[in-house]
């Protein structure tokens, strides 16, 4: 089984390439001699991903920036509430750091079943709670997003679910199985309906298959079906508009969304052609160091709706232009870079997974999100990791850190065990 798994990251030299070896957490470190006659103490720093965190810090550090910028005057968004639900998300963050995710890799069927049942929650009576045309929210003193939190366990369910097939994922009727798998959730989502959210769920499921060793024929095949069954609820839906006068697959807004990617000369009136042409105005107006903080006009005078969420990216491009665009772009690159490095020295295929299906997931965020702002993509309610405002979509990201800390700790226990550090 663990020569399957070296062989199942192909695209990834390096993957597993150590013999593990699982022991318990100890108290000394080799300090590099090899018959380990000289020994060290431990210390704080030899327990803490400490990259890591220092690139983390400084991207919640610059996203909190902007989001206080762009709350200001506003009477529906609160900063102290993001603060909040930065402290909430450090407290999560320790208690995943400390999780033995290995614990969890023989429990898909209890996953899935999570899963379902908090992407169903906002369905039940008195708790659920319907806004912007999605029933995607739940009542329980504070409003919450479940779907959002089930990134984290759609996450779990697919490294673990891949993870079984030591790497090589080339037997079709398993790979269709782990296609229904990664299904369900999407499915489950789209009844609130939540198409952004469905959609990284299934880029969460792509990253898994991708680094888990897939065929690539299978992959290809799975993303032609994709979208030839995207262009058929499109066809379908048009179908019944002109039977009945209106369309049932997808909303109105929906539709909007992706005529407006499709031809953004500014003809289109509806809410999202305004959205983006304010985007691309406040992006544009930014220049190389932008106008300042507190000087953005397009947020602060309420020309761009979602300033604080959606198109927080727009608050950041207008105030500190080009040049901060880029800082935070390159805040990103090192967040990916060391998240890949931790899956790199991963100690299993399911660790190593796990990390990588994080990534997949931020990357996705990233791309769509400023993409849609700068109508590379299109809009969606996808928000940027770290940076957009809302407690939930926060607390997930530092949920996802402690996942990324967890693998982390365990490798860098065995390799300190094995007197390698």
């Amino acid at each position: 089984m663990r020569a399957r798994a070296r062989e199942g990251l192909t695209s990834m030299p390096g993957f597993n390439e150590i013999d593990r070896v699982r022991m318990p957490e100890g108290g000394t470190v080799n300090s590099g001699s090899p018959d380990g006659a000289t020994r060290r103490k431990r210390t704080f720093s030899d327990r803490i991903p400490k990259s890591l965190l220092i690139v983390a810090a400084l991207l919640v550090a610059y996203g909190l920036l902007v989001v206080w910028s762009a709350v200001q005057g506003s009477e529906t968004y609160s900063f102290s509430r993001q603060a909040l639900g930065v402290l909430m998300g450090c407290i999560v963050m320790l208690m995943f750091y400390q999780l033995d995710y290995r614990q969890l890799s023989s429990y898909t069927t209890v996953l899935l079943v999570i899963n379902v049942v908090l992407i169903l929650s906002p369905h039940l009576p008195v708790i659920g709670v319907e806004s912007k045309g999605a029933q995607s929210w739940i009542n329980v003193g504070m409003q919450l997003q479940p779907g959002e939190f089930a990134k984290i366990t759609i996450i779990l369910m697919d490294a673990a679910l891949v993870a079984r097939y030591g790497g090589r994922l080339d037997d079709l009727r398993e790979y269709l199985k782990v296609i229904l798998f990664i299904l369900v959730p999407f499915l489950a989502i789209m009844t609130q309906p939540d198409l952004g959210t469905g959609l990284v769920y299934l880029a969460i499921g792509a990253m898994a298959l991708v680094a888990g060793g897939a065929r690539p024929k299978y992959l290809l095949i799975t993303l032609a079906l994709g979208i030839a069954a995207i262009a058929a609820v499109f066809a379908i839906d048009q179908v019944i508009y002109n039977s009945t006068g209106e369309y049932k697959l997808l909303k109105q807004y929906q539709r909007n969304r992706l005529l407006v990617f499709l031809d953004q000369d500014g003809s289109n009136t509806s809410s999202s052609g305004y959205n983006l042409q304010q985007a691309k105005i406040a992006i544009g107006s930014g220049g190389l160091f932008g106008k300042g903080l507190l000087n953005a006009t397009q947020s602060g005078h309420g020309f761009l709706p979602e300033a604080q969420t959606d198109f927080i990216f727009c608050v950041l491009a207008e105030q500190f232009g080009f040049v901060g665009s880029m800082a935070l772009l390159a805040l990103y690159g090192a967040l990916i870079y060391v998240s890949m490095r931790i899956a790199r020295n991963s100690n299993d295929l399911f660790g190593t997974l796990i990390v990588m299906c994080v990534v997949g997931m931020w990357l996705f965020q990233i791309l769509e999100n400023i993409g849609m702002d700068c109508g590379l993509m299109p809009i969606t309610g996808i928000p940027l990791p770290f940076v957009s405002y809302g407690s939930t979509g926060m607390i997930m990201s530092f949920m996802a850190l402690g996942l990324i800390g967890s693998v982390w700790r365990g490798s860098n226990i065995d390799k300190k065990k094995e007197g390698r550090l």
